[in-house]
């Protein structure tokens, strides 16, 4: 099991260097993973850019994992995001992990003039992977699809990761399509709708099950689950994420957002507190 961080990209942490200093604090303080939120709007607080963000983190820290959770696709030039995502992965030695989906929200869809139809933002998530794989490789690139075009291009440099830069795909369970596409690529980041009193690893397990049984190919594949551990209480915090490491979970992300504490992401932050559960360290089995 890794552990990881998991938090937005705006509010308290919407300024780049408290941002970056919250990795510093998350290397020096054992976890495995930093990843951040990608949105664009519709939050009344402070935002900033995930890739500006993660550019900086990277120079600042030297072991971590680094990456988005989840950068919604289709609201993004896919020529751009191969360009930004493998500048980060040279940045950062080759620790760049890209967590990406179709996204959700009017706010940050139909209200900005993006396309609102689920559907169609799926093609278009389908799409733009395999444009942005295919220019991660340095060679010529020459598309003609339903949603992008690409004529003649050759992106370099390329990543240090190869032979590509790990994706990590987000969905809900128990919609099927987006976990036939989390089991084509390297790991799944699946959100469930459940009640306070249903038993997570019911429809965790079925989701692994599902994922294996479309699985292409025997190589590691990340199944990854975010929660809220006490660091105050190390036992007790191990206790809880044990029984995710047995239903397959190999990631970890220990939410660090103002709702773990109760309040709303349009109040006052309590960053102290937020940061105090960073340095308190990962839940390690």
């Amino acid at each position: 099991m890794h552990y990881g961080l998991y938090l937005p990209n705006f509010g308290a942490f919407g300024d780049p260097e408290t941002m970056v200093s919250l990795a510093v604090d998350a290397e020096s303080s054992g976890w495995d993973g930093f990843f951040i939120w990608d949105h664009i709007a519709g939050f009344d607080n402070t935002m900033v850019d995930p890739w500006v963000a993660l550019g900086a983190v990277a120079q600042a820290t030297q072991q971590i994992r680094i990456g988005t959770t989840v950068t919604p696709v289709p609201r993004r030039r896919p020529h751009k995001l191969a360009r930004e995502t493998a500048s980060v992965d040279r940045l950062s030695n080759g620790r760049l992990i890209f967590g990406v989906g179709s996204g959700e929200g009017a706010a940050e869809y139909g209200r900005l003039g993006e396309v609102s139809e689920h559907r169609i933002r799926g093609e278009m998530l389908d799409e733009a992977l395999d444009v942005i794989t295919r220019l991660w490789s340095g060679e010529r690139v020459d598309h003609s699809g339903t949603h992008y075009r690409v004529e003649g291009a050759r992106f370099r440099p390329t990543p240090v990761q190869q032979p590509r830069i790990p994706i990590w795909v987000g969905g809900v369970w128990p919609h099927r399509k987006p976990m036939r596409r989390a089991a084509q690529w390297d790991g799944v980041f699946p959100l469930f709708n459940i009640g306070e009193d249903d038993d997570i690893h019911v429809p965790l397990r079925a989701c692994v099950e599902y994922l294996r049984s479309h699985r292409p190919t025997d190589a590691p594949f990340d199944l990854v689950y975010s929660g809220t551990t006490p660091g105050d209480d190390g036992a007790r915090a191990q206790e809880m994420v044990a029984p995710f490491e047995e239903s397959g979970v190999t990631w970890w992300l220990e939410a660090i957002a103002p709702y773990r504490y109760g309040e709303g992401f349009d109040e006052p932050w309590d960053l102290a507190a937020l940061r105090e559960r960073v340095l308190q360290g990962p839940p390690r089995l």
